[in-house]
């Protein structure tokens, strides 16, 4: 997927198409870090992992709630 630099101001930007976003999880004013590679050879755009903290955080309120559906699901 080849991604286009744009004059955003006084700075530089991407737009990410929708199936990146997809991907990565995101949806607008989400936060995205910029990880530089183990080999020094690149970055990896990925999700921020404050997000990640919260959507855990609704997951397991929701699977204390709904404890006993969910076993009588899983059987």
């Amino acid at each position: 997927m080849q991604l286009r630099l744009r004059k955003i101001g006084n700075s530089l930007g991407v737009i990410l198409p929708a199936e990146a976003l997809r991907v990565l999880g995101v949806k607008e004013k989400s936060t995205l870090s910029l990880v530089p590679n183990q080999d020094g050879k690149g970055y990896t755009l990925q999700r921020e992992e404050r997000e990640f903290e919260e959507d855990m955080r609704v997951a397991q309120d929701l699977i204390r709630r709904y404890r006993e559906t969910l076993r009588e699901l899983a059987k």
